[in-house]
């Protein structure tokens, strides 16, 4: 079995933690292969260069390392097993503190992959594609650097929805619907019911609200105000500078996302743990 690890480098228990999967992983029948930026800290190892001979990818962080590392797979599937090194961990299956547990798990098969739905965005202009992204969380449109209303034309499968005069509009998956959108006003969605959600971010109407659309929805946005300091972003990583001349299109992937999670682990638990949802706390 080949492991691949991805991680941020920024975490203290960084280094660490790799010395423990450099120790376990051969007791376990299991080769680790970092990324380079990762190989110097663990002299020894293969270096990660062939995705495609992977058989699970473990990302060391918090969930921007895991969205990182679903972005790299680029439609693979391969199972990610997330390492919390960080605060929140949504989308990781498990603390620094159960690494070792963790991964005796994962390879006697005692786990179960949860396939996520993924986002396909597409800026183009004039018909012409001029940049795509793949997206696990979700696809935002907002402004760049000036405190302003934005005037957005927004259609779905063809048919004019509204105007929205907001600060920007956030296009999420389930996964990421307790994410950005959330923050947002956007409602908590179950991953396990396809869909994608139409959230706008501070909308100047109150009529305005978000939206919950079918997986096939195709939604396509343009900015009607002649500005071009408008961004899109890709799971609030990487993404490009947007003009009124331009056409944003926002699909659903024909790919989806592997993430490894526990038998005991369900969508009510980690709410009730990660976001406070038990008045004295799950202990669990």
């Amino acid at each position: 079995m080949r492991l691949g690890v991805v991680g941020h480098r920024g975490y203290d228990d960084l280094l660490p933690l790799l010395g423990t999967l450099q120790r376990l992983a051969p007791t376990l029948g299991a080769t680790l292969v970092p990324e380079p930026e990762l190989a110097a800290l663990v002299p020894g190892v293969p270096v990660l260069q062939d995705l495609g001979s992977l058989d699970a990818l473990i990302s060391l962080g918090g969930d921007g390392t895991l969205l990182r590392a679903a972005r790299m797979l680029a439609g693979r599937e391969i199972p990610i097993l997330g390492i919390n090194l960080g605060r929140l961990g949504f989308l990781t299956a498990c603390g620094r503190e159960d690494v070792e547990t963790a991964l005796r798990r994962f390879v006697a098969g005692d786990y179960v992959s949860d396939a996520r739905m993924a986002l396909e965005a597409v800026v183009s202009n004039g018909g012409e594609p001029e940049a795509s992204w793949h997206a696990l969380n979700d696809v935002v449109l907002k402004q760049g650097g000036k405190a302003r209303v934005m005037r957005l034309h927004i259609e779905v499968n063809g048919e004019a929805i509204a105007q929205y005069a907001a600060d920007g509009v956030v296009v999420a998956t389930p996964t990421g619907s307790t994410a950005y959108s959330l923050s947002a006003g956007g409602p908590v969605v179950d991953p396990a019911l396809e869909s994608i959600l139409l959230c706008p971010i501070s909308a100047h109407s109150l009529s305005i609200r978000p939206l919950v659309l079918p997986p096939s929805a195709e939604i396509v946005m343009r900015v009607e105000d002649d500005d071009s300091d408008q961004l899109v972003t890709i799971d609030g990583q990487i993404g490009t500078t947007f003009g009124s001349q331009q056409r944003l299109t926002v699909r659903r992937a024909g790919r989806v996302v592997l993430l490894v999670r526990f038998p005991e682990m369900t969508f009510f638990s980690r709410m009730r743990r990660k976001l406070g949802w038990s008045a004295g706390g799950d202990p669990r």
